[in-house]
Parts: C-alpha cells; structure tokens; sequence
C-alpha cells in the first residue's frame, strides 16, 4: 500500500499499480470540502452530507481520474450479495436511471473503459478484483451481512462465467476496514456465520474480559478468495484500521452513520 504521490487523498495498491490499463484507488478522508463529520472528503451521497459539498467532492475526483463526473458509478448498497455488469447498455443509460439500475448492489464488474465503478464504506471491507488478461474489473462493498452472503465468492464467479476470468489471474486488493480488535459483535452475528457455514476458529477471537467476539473481517474475506482458488501471492491486504486512524478515513462506528464515506475503485485505460 502506498499513498498516491500526485493525489494525496488516494491510496494505492501495490499489487494493481503495475498495469498502464488500471487506476485504482482508496480515497481518504482529506482534500475536499466537506464539514463536521464529513470533513472533508466524503464521497457518500447517501449518508446525509450536503449534497453540493458531494457534488464538488465527486467533481474534484473525476477530474483527477481525467473522466467525466457521470462517469462515476457508485451504487446504493444494500448489504446484499447482488452484482451488477457495468457495460455499455448501463453507460448510455442518464444519470438519473443509472443511480436507480445500480441501487440495491453491493458489487460491480466492468470491461468498459473511461467507466469508474467503486463502493462506498466507512468501515466495511472493500475489495477490488482485478484480471489484468482479460482487463475486467470489480469493486466489491462486503460488511459482515455481505461477507456471510459471500458477495466475494459470488464476484469471482460471476467474473468467470460473464467473462471468462481464471481465479489464477486475477489480482485482488482488500482495502481499509474495522479491525478485528474493534470490531466486537453480538451473538446473532456470530450465529449467522455458523449458519453460513464459515469458519472463524483463525479469523476470530474471544476478547479476555468481556467474553465478546472480535471478527478479522478483512481475514474472512481472504479466506474466502482462498476457498475460490485465487492464489495467496495475488491477494493484497490494506492492513489499515477505519475505527482508529481517523486521521485517515471516516467510521460509522466511531462517528455515527450520518458520516462520511471513502471510495475504492478503479477506471480501466
């Protein structure tokens, strides 16, 4: 991982950074106009900001990604396990009936070129995919509902039988999220996991004094990429927390939901 070095309020993946037909990004919560919980960077137009200082926010990235502002696509996620193909038919669609085609999906995959796709959070996981044979990308928004959906397994597949992606080729970078030392969760959850049949034993741990369980979300996912054939040496893992560094990003858990949101994504060259 590696701050951009032209855009300050970027994050780069070391992993998909060598590839002149990807750019891709983590933003931060810095270098846009937003105030109070939202300060500055917010890039969420559903979380309650004011949706000029989004607008400008946005402006601002697209002008950096060189692509026009409609050109950004960023769902209304649903903590649901849809994915939604990024072609050309959606992009002829206007703004308006785009936002409604991609609300409800929590993962987007894309061969189109100049189209940015990314997922909004301020503590789930996100997660791009990459194959840089076949050049097709996805942006993947996995919170704990997702996660137990297996959103990502379901991504990896859907980019195998759509467009005929090899889980051997394809790069996967897991972004900033809440770590597992924060991240304490109630029995329902841990329930819901056991009724997905997922093991926790190595992605999960009992805290000392309260008996509570603290999931490794980001280790879930990646377990989960094993489990789909991706190999080890192709997953990259953003060893970040958003709870914490709050001088880096925004945090539902830290600041309410009425908060900002960073974007992962990535325009294809």
């Amino acid at each position: 991982m590696t701050l951009h070095e032209a855009n300050k309020s970027m994050l780069l993946f070391d992993l998909l950074s060598g590839d002149s037909n990807l750019f891709h990004f983590m933003t931060i919560r810095t270098g846009g106009v937003g105030q109070g919980e939202y300060d500055s960077f917010n890039l969420g137009e559903f979380a309650g900001d004011d949706p000029a200082h989004v607008a400008e926010n946005r402006k601002r990235l697209a002008l950096s990604l060189g692509i026009d502002v409609q050109d950004l696509v960023f769902p209304h996620q649903a903590h649901e396990d849809k994915v939604l193909k990024v072609d050309e038919e959606f992009r002829s669609l206007p703004p308006e009936k785009r936002q409604e085609a991609a609300a409800g999906y929590d993962a987007l995959v894309t061969n189109v070129p100049g189209v940015c796709i990314g997922v909004t959070t301020a503590d789930c996981v996100p997660l791009l995919a990459y194959d840089p044979v076949r050049k097709v990308l996805a942006a993947i928004h996995a919170g704990w509902r997702g996660t137990v959906s297996r959103i990502v397994p379901k991504t990896i597949r859907y980019m195998a039988d759509e467009y005929g992606c090899l889980p051997t080729d394809i790069l996967v970078g897991i972004g900033a999220c809440i770590s597992s030392e924060m991240f304490e969760v109630g029995e329902e959850v841990v329930e819901a996991f056991r009724q997905a049949d997922i093991d926790l034993s190595n992605t999960s741990f009992r805290h000392p004094t309260t008996g509570k369980c603290h999931i490794d979300l980001q280790a879930v996912n990646q377990q989960l990429l094993l489990s789909e054939h991706i190999p080890t040496e192709n997953i990259e893992v953003m060893n970040l927390c958003t709870q914490t560094r709050d001088d880096l990003f925004f945090s539902a858990r830290r600041q309410g939901v009425k908060s900002g949101r960073m974007v992962t994504g990535g325009v294809l060259r």
